[in-house]
């Protein structure tokens, strides 16, 4: 007898650890729905099944199976092509929106967004960001003094406002003596 590989979900080996421990009578049913959130007679029932046809009787019966809610990958290419000629510069909501008013085509924002993702049309907000280039520093002391002043009642009430300013070297960030008047 050949032994073949399974995959499984780890919802579904939890299943079978807790299912050989009640078969073992290490475990009691009761305390078995308990910890797998099912009810006694659930946990029955797959213990039947656990028992007849083995550990791979509690793997999902649908895994590998195309989805029955799928679309069509017509509808699909028809939707991303009304999109790129007519909504190219619409976010996926609003491009929903526009296919269902206009062209009687009701697909999801969401469905929608995944699919202009793949097409290249829409980018999430996360790679949208453009970062700010840091600017390099200068290379010689004294090549680029920076000025920054900030308002402030220094002297409290004791006198007016004044503006403190500081001049900062571009090479070295040391602080610079005013220039000369």
């Amino acid at each position: 007898m050949a032994v073949g590989l399974m995959i499984m979900s780890e919802r579904e080996l939890n299943r079978i650890g807790v299912l050989s421990q009640v078969t073992q009578r290490r475990m009691t049913a009761v305390t078995a729905a308990n910890v797998l959130g099912l009810s006694r007679r659930q946990v029955h029932r797959l213990l039947k099944t656990f028992q007849l046809n083995g550990a791979a009787a509690i793997r999902h019966k649908a895994r590998g199976c195309r989805s029955n809610n799928r679309i069509d990958p017509a509808v699909r290419e028809f939707a991303v092509t009304l999109v790129r000629e007519n909504y190219i510069d619409f976010g996926p909501t609003f491009a929903a929106e526009k296919l269902a008013e206009d062209h009687d085509l009701k697909v999801s924002r969401e469905t929608l967004r995944k699919w202009m993702q793949d097409a290249g049309i829409w980018l999430s907000r996360k790679q949208r960001r453009t970062f700010h280039q840091p600017r390099l520093r200068r290379e010689c002391l004294g090549e680029l003094i920076q000025i920054d002043g900030s308002d402030h009642r220094w002297f409290e009430d004791r006198g007016p406002a004044c503006t403190l300013l500081v001049f900062i070297d571009d090479a070295t960030s040391t602080l610079m003596p005013p220039p000369c008047q």
